[in-house]
């Protein structure tokens, strides 16, 4: 399996509509790979607060609307990042979309874990509900974004939905790079999965952002990681190791607390 994660450079003198141009550019130049990943809230800044009212957008809206059509002129899967959704009541949400290589619109999830504490997006946005996993051909993806990375909780409910391959798109900042990295491999060793963990580069709204967007397999070996600026990172791997980790060390068989009622497992 070959997926692209494409680590955007947010910068702040870069309007909104031009980035949506050039990242749909840089998912086109990903055409053959099976699936493509980009960054927590690229159109605006994941720091940017003062933006997500005035750059909200409904699930046709113009970002959504940018990434169906490059989807499909590339024929590949694309985790488009997140934008911030408004709905008909006037709530805000932290939105992933992930589209098929025909162009429509497979799944989105609305981030759970909202950071902030008292203030940003802990208070501007509301919360999402549902863990959401996809089925990719090749591959079940489960679906999370960036400040989710610190609850663990929500990947072993992933895991029992069927996840095998973990997606993080993120805007993480560099003065936490290293809990990045660490709970990367973390996730990856503790649920046997494959980690596709992309960030932003640059700073937006005054806060450097960590790069180093990274790929880990389930026994929390590095297979690639990016550096600090704009960078597609692309990796090539069987996803057939899952299952084959989980036989061989079948740490998730001795699993005692946290397990789902069957009913709730899809």
């Amino acid at each position: 399996m070959r997926a692209s994660l494409i680590q955007i450079a947010v910068n702040p003198d870069e309007s909104v509509n031009s980035r949506r141009e050039r990242v749909s550019s840089l998912v086109r130049a990903e055409a053959g790979a099976d699936l493509v990943v980009l960054p927590e809230l690229w159109p605006t800044g994941a720091f940017a607060y003062e933006l997500f009212a005035q750059e909200a957008e409904s699930l046709d809206g113009p970002t959504c609307e940018a990434m169906a059509k490059v989807a499909a002129d590339a024929a590949v899967w694309l985790h488009a990042g997140s934008v911030v959704e408004h709905t008909a009541d006037g709530t805000l949400y932290n939105t992933a979309l992930v589209f098929s290589p025909e162009g429509e619109l497979a799944a989105t999830y609305r981030k759970i874990h909202r950071f902030g504490f008292d203030k940003g997006e802990a208070v501007l946005m509301g919360a999402g509900e549902q863990p959401v996993t996809v089925a990719h051909p090749q591959s079940t993806l489960g679906v999370t974004t960036c400040y989710d990375l610190r609850f663990p909780e929500l990947y072993r409910t992933l895991v029992d939905r069927g996840a095998e391959t973990l997606i993080v798109s993120a805007g993480w900042p560099e003065r936490r790079r290293a809990h990045w990295t660490l709970l990367a491999q973390a996730r990856a060793v503790e649920n046997q999965c494959f980690v596709l963990a992309v960030g932003t580069a640059g700073t937006h709204a005054g806060v450097p952002q960590a790069g180093h967007s990274i790929a880990v397999d389930p026994w929390g070996e590095v297979l690639a990681e990016a550096g600090a600026d704009e960078e597609v990172l692309r990796v090539e791997f069987d996803p057939s190791r899952v299952a084959a980790t989980r036989e061989q060390f079948p740490a998730l068989k001795d699993r005692m607390l946290g397990l789902e009622a069957p009913s709730a497992r899809r």
